[in-house]
């Protein structure tokens, strides 16, 4: 039971006002999980680019859901954010991606820096994004990291 992997779902208006819902939600489980507070901190911070994405870019004309799934693993914490809006086209060639290592600040695109906060903060961050069907980004998290630094 203990290889068993626990998910919890969160379906939600895809609006700033539920992101903190997703945010405590996530307190709650990393902190049981044993997550140190410096690393839920950054995984809030993480989680919630990936949420206000979907919110600001997704849905442009029509209200639409988000929904966060949360994968419990023994050794670490997956959180996917999916929403069915408005595909982020620039993520959708995942092998080509070009980070900030050895650029100037000002060399980076208006709008996509929360991408690179998120693969700065988490240990893998994946993008997929399909015209019509929306945008999936998928977080993790390894429990060890967290255990290291203690």
């Amino acid at each position: 039971m203990k290889d068993e992997v626990q998910r919890v779902i969160l379906h939600l208006p895809a609006t700033a006002d539920y992101v903190d819902i997703v945010r405590l939600n996530l307190y709650g489980i990393a902190s049981k999980m044993g997550f140190s507070y410096e690393d839920i901190e950054d995984m809030k911070v993480a989680v919630s680019e990936a949420c206000n994405n979907s919110v600001l870019y997704a849905y442009k004309q029509e209200d639409g859901t988000v929904e966060v799934t949360f994968e419990i693993k023994p050794d670490s914490l997956s959180i996917t954010v999916k929403d069915e809006g408005e595909s982020f086209d620039s993520w959708d060639k995942t092998d080509d991606r070009v980070t900030l290592h050895d650029k100037n600040l000002d060399d980076a695109q208006i709008g996509g820096l929360g991408f690179y906060l998120m693969q700065a903060l988490m240990d893998d961050v994946s993008v997929v994004s399909e015209a019509g069907k929306g945008t999936k980004v998928v977080l993790i998290r390894n429990l060890a990291r967290s255990e290291e630094t203690v």
